[in-house]
């Protein structure tokens, strides 16, 4: 008989009058992958919270190993053998693996850490999750794959019965993603209820045994993932039916009235831009177009989104934005002339977290609102709402918090600073612009980002590292490989395939450094 690890009932949570849970069951047995899907704001990270102990549910049970509770705090979530992976790691980079592993547990000998036996047991943790890392090693020194399995492996030592990855492969390159499911599927040969939080839809018909979609806090899907299509997982997470998924320029056409804009004169002029550890580059990007940078990790394409903003110094080049020759040192040199980034880790760069919605939305464009010195509120106000209105924020509640929204609505807020009624870029940089964000917020963002460039003539520039993105979003593509642009695609020729054979035979040894993409 199979032991059920994991078992939900009637969870619910609200938060003031907004209900982020509503009666969720789930139940994961030992031995499962369970993938569990929705949108931004669906209630999957609230139900990881309450599983957690961050959260005290107000009604329904969670059951872990037989044991039966109506709330837990962090430290009983623990006890009773939950861990919770989330996608911003929580290791200290200044530690060693083993320290790591051992935080807040350490063992002690003669009032001492006995560190010769913590690295002892840290090895065989670290040989479990077949990581490539020594106990010794300092944290802050590993790649980003290295660091997630040393997390696995601290969850481990608690004797972990439960295990919950949020998004996962985030921040992986390929071959790192690829060596986590291998990890993924390894700890579920070893009876562990692992339940996989993502968006990567690839990633569920890779791995899950089972799938349970969330919609507005309730269940609106569970099933095998066996014989469940592609087309089946878009529709339960979006709510509708949905076209089937077709081939190259898919996602550009998805909205049959999407406004469609010829590019013309060049916007954004780059020539023989160099910086550490790329160059020379060229982009010429026009009027109303939309060109991506794909390379893999390591391969530059960052760095050159970061430099044309100032946050990088370039050491040789020219940049032209319409017919002024600019030099950005700083980032306000560059939204001096018109250039705007939104950067891939949004919380470290892009998010105010204390600060409201509508604060963070509007912050570059308050001082432009402002009547005689003096913040206009309702003229704020005005102009969030109709932001909120285009963009899809949910919940587009102008005083809540930035750090109480979902991460795909987090994103909103970032992109809404540059496309608002009060702000106007002439170029909008995206790094990453939907890492971490669900289908249907996908579809939201890219139609904004369309609808800007072919309504305002904004130039884009955005780099990812997923082809399906690239194709979905780009008017063409420039591939980009040990900090040089190496080839480029479009049209017909512009396809995911097209996209990996490119980028993998130009550059089959990316440089590994970290933040480096």
């Amino acid at each position: 008989m199979t032991t059920t690890n994991l078992r939900i009932s009637g969870l619910t949570k609200s938060f003031g009058g907004v209900r982020a849970l509503d009666g969720v069951d789930l139940t994961v047995p030992a031995g499962q992958v369970h993938a569990l899907l929705g949108h931004n704001g669906a209630g999957k990270s609230t139900l990881i919270k309450c599983l957690g102990g961050a959260y005290p549910p107000d009604a329904g049970t969670i059951e872990v190993g037989g044991a039966s509770y109506t709330r837990l705090t962090p430290r009983e979530s623990i006890a009773a053998g939950v861990a919770i992976i989330f996608q911003t790691l929580s290791v200290v980079d200044a530690l060693t693996v083993a320290e790591n592993i051992f935080l807040g547990q350490e063992w002690t000998r003669y009032g001492r850490v006995d560190r010769r036996a913590q690295e002892e047991v840290a090895a065989g943790l670290l040989q479990r999750v077949a990581a490539r890392c020594s106990p010794r090693d300092r944290v802050g020194d590993l790649p980003m794959g290295q660091r997630q399995l040393v997390e696995i492996a601290k969850a481990l030592s608690r004797s972990a019965a439960v295990l919950v990855l949020d998004e996962p492969t985030a921040a992986l390159s390929g071959a790192e993603t690829d060596a986590l499911a291998e990890r993924v599927e390894d700890l579920r040969a070893q009876g562990l209820a692992i339940v996989y939080v993502t968006h990567l839809l690839s990633e569920v018909e890779r791995l899950a045994d089972a799938v349970t979609v969330l919609r507005d806090g309730r269940v609106t899907h569970q099933a095998t993932v066996a014989g469940q299509t592609r087309r089946d997982l878009v529709e339960a997470i979006a709510g509708r039916p949905t076209e089937a998924v077709r081939g190259p320029r898919r996602a550009a056409e998805v909205e049959a009235t999407e406004p469609q804009r010829t590019p013309t004169r060049p916007r954004l002029v780059v020539e023989a831009l160099r910086g550490p550890g790329f160059g020379p580059v060229g982009v010429t990007v026009a009027e109303g177009e939309r060109v991506g940078l794909f390379g893999l990790i390591g391969s530059g394409r960052t760095r050159i989104l970061e430099t044309l903003y100032g946050r990088r110094r370039a050491t040789a080049g020219t940049i032209r934005v319409g017919e002024r020759t600019v030099s950005p040192a700083r980032p306000a040199d560059a939204l001096g002339a018109g250039i705007a980034l939104v950067p891939a880790d949004r919380r470290a760069q892009g998010l105010f977290p204390s600060l409201s919605a509508q604060d963070n939305a509007l912050l570059p464009a308050v001082r432009t609102l402002a009547r005689c010195h003096v913040r206009a509120l309702r003229t704020e106000r005005r102009v969030f709402d109709g932001l909120a209105t285009a963009i899809g924020l949910r919940p587009a509640r102008p005083g809540l918090p930035a750090s109480a929204f979902s991460g795909g609505n987090q994103q909103k807020l970032v992109l809404g600073r540059w496309i608002n009624g009060a702000r106007h870029v002439d170029v909008l940089l995206l790094d990453e612009p939907t890492q971490g964000v669900d289908v249907g917020a996908r579809q939201e963002i890219y139609r904004v980002v369309s609808g800007l460039a072919a309504e305002r003539g904004t130039a884009v520039l955005f780099a990812s590292s997923d082809p399906e993105e690239i194709v979905a979003l780009a008017d063409r593509c420039l591939i980009v490989a040990r900090g040089r642009i190496v080839g480029e695609l479009s049209g017909a020729g512009l396809t995911e395939q097209a996209l990996l054979s490119a980028v993998h035979d130009a550059d089959p040894d990316p440089l590994p450094a970290e933040g480096a993409a």
